[in-house]
């Protein structure tokens, strides 16, 4: 979000100020074909229209009616390792920023790259996921929505941040094992068949679908440029109006 600083605002005030006199001395000089007049009601008219905007600006800052403030959300992306989730939420991300709203990318890569020693049992992960819940809760209390990508395969994990977070949304990004096997740039899938990484979601852990997501996307149907429409679509409808 972008906070116009005071300079501008002074020079923005400045700038139209003598376009507005200008265009009231030559209107006055047209008509009078009196310089001096001219000049006088220019000078007039700017002091005049300068105190009477300070003073109506003072007033309807006391005014509450007609404000609206728009509420925190939270964009929950979650779906088997490698089915796109990063990927749309970023596009989302982007398209989101241009809104001008507060808004925050959160992704499980640079949690784990943070903190890696989080681990992957059951419990382990339910307890990194209300780590990511609390911090996403600071962050709404600052009037800042999230965009969270993450795996999150258990449903009593993602119920956690749905009691905790403010206007959660769910996405599941839906996908097969298999194609999230093609996609696989990283050879994770590879390696956790070898038994080289444990608990590796889709081999040998579940993905528990969500029953209740708002929004589901099926990547064998939905390109991320469609998916990440769709979702921005989504969020203006129904939390920037």
């Amino acid at each position: 979000m972008y906070k116009e600083t005071n300079l501008r605002s002074i020079t923005k005030g400045v700038t139209w100020r003598f376009v507005a006199t200008g265009t009231t001395i030559i209107i006055v000089y047209v008509f009078f074909g009196r310089l001096d007049l001219a000049i006088a009601a220019g000078v007039i008219e700017t002091v005049l229209k300068v105190v009477l905007y300070w003073g109506h600006e003072k007033v309807w800052q006391r005014v509450r009616w007609g404000r609206k403030q728009i509420e925190p959300f939270n964009l929950w992306f979650t779906g088997l390792p490698l089915s796109g989730k990063t990927t749309i939420a970023d596009k989302v991300y982007e398209k989101l920023k241009k809104l001008d709203i507060p808004l925050e990318r959160i992704d499980s890569k640079d949690i784990r790259d943070l903190i890696p020693d989080i681990g992957y049992t059951r419990e382990e992960r339910n307890r990194h996921m209300r780590r990511i819940g609390h911090l996403i809760q600071t962050l709404q209390k600052n009037s800042i929505s999230t965009i969270a990508s993450f795996v999150s395969p258990y449903r009593e994990s993602r119920k956690a941040i749905r009691t905790m977070v403010k206007n959660n949304i769910v996405v599941y990004v839906k996908a097969d094992i298999e194609t999230c096997k093609k996609r696989d740039y990283k050879g994770v899938y590879e390696r956790a068949l070898a038994g080289e990484l444990k608990n590796f979601t889709g081999v040998d852990d579940i993905y528990e679908e969500p029953k209740h997501a708002e929004i589901v996307i099926d990547t064998e149907k939905t390109d991320p440029d469609e998916a990440a429409e769709i979702i921005y679509k989504y969020v203006k409808r129904n939390y920037v109006k």
